[in-house]
């Protein structure tokens, strides 16, 4: 069974590819997984909002999971995102998640209605004890409107079951004061790709990124950096890398970016699922302009 201190350093979050009829490319889903794994990273979350979640069906999900399972299962960790508005959904989700191959499941807190400490206290014990594999707790304040503070979050940590948390606050505060309650061998990560390296000298255990699913081999590379002590380095290597993180964090959102950018690379990042918007030809020339900066076109 999977522990918190096994959740850690780069952790892709996967793109969905789509097919010219809407379609999930499976195939597409695999060599993606292969990539991601031959450069390097210590674990993989796909069907988060990076891979358009809330636009898959329920059986969309199960067989992405299970893509991802065909190459990685056994060799590192497959997280996948089971949120959804109900306890009893997100029961039903990860289960079926689990039965295609995760090792755990990320979750983020329902969306839509606002919710009290005790509410979400209460949906993520519930989910803990029906659920057949280990749960992160993904707070993700700007979509879901509901934030969990540090204090929520500690005390979630101690519910059996809980081994972590995806913290994607822009506020570093709050990810700091996490650490500093949270009990001992929990994985704590960011999620937000320009909070890694600082994450990381405050004591993060890792980062769910969006950018390690484009360029994994350099965003392992800024892991190794900083757990080597070797600081200069990895600042430097932090700040090349902002190039491409500023396309994935603000206007005009991750996931158009991040497919414009696989595209480029030759590899399947496929078409959008609508009603997300397209890239301007502007937008693409500036993502297009970022890996070439960086090295990585």
């Amino acid at each position: 069974m999977l522990s918190g201190k096994d959740v850690k350093g780069v952790i892709p979050a996967l793109v969905t590819p789509f097919t010219k009829k809407d379609e999930v490319d499976l195939k597409g889903v695999e060599k993606i997984t292969k990539f991601l794994v031959d450069n390097g990273v210590h674990a993989l979350m796909p069907v988060g909002g990076t891979g358009e979640f809330p636009s898959l069906l329920r059986e969309e999900k199960r067989d992405v999971v299970a893509a991802v399972a065909r190459v990685a299962k056994g060799k590192i960790p497959i997280i996948p995102g089971t949120a959804a508005c109900s306890t009893r959904e997100v029961i039903l989700l990860s289960n079926e998640a689990h039965e295609a191959g995760a090792d755990a499941v990320i979750v983020t807190a329902p969306y839509y209605f606002k919710l009290s400490d005790a509410s979400l206290i209460q949906h993520y014990t519930t989910v803990a004890k029906n659920v057949g594999c280990p749960v992160i707790v993904y707070n993700n304040p700007l979509y879901t409107g509901n934030p969990m503070s540090p204090q929520v979050i500690a005390q979630l940590l101690g519910v059996k079951n809980i081994i972590g948390v995806k913290n994607s606050s822009p506020d570093m505060g709050q990810l700091i004061e996490m650490i500093r309650l949270s009990p001992k061998g929990k994985s704590l990560c960011t999620g937000i790709d320009s909070q890694f390296y600082p994450a990381l000298c405050v004591g993060a255990s890792g980062l769910y990124s969006t950018a390690a699913g484009i360029v994994p081999a350099q965003m392992v590379k800024l892991y190794d950096l900083a757990m080597a002590g070797k600081h200069a380095e990895a600042l430097a290597l932090s700040m090349k890398l902002q190039s491409l993180n500023r396309y994935l964090e603000y206007d005009p959102g991750y996931v158009a970016p991040a497919k414009e950018a696989l595209n480029l690379l030759g590899l399947p990042g496929g078409f959008l699922r609508e009603p997300l918007p397209q890239l301007t030809a502007g937008e693409k020339a500036g993502v297009k302009a970022a890996l070439k900066e960086i090295g990585a076109l």
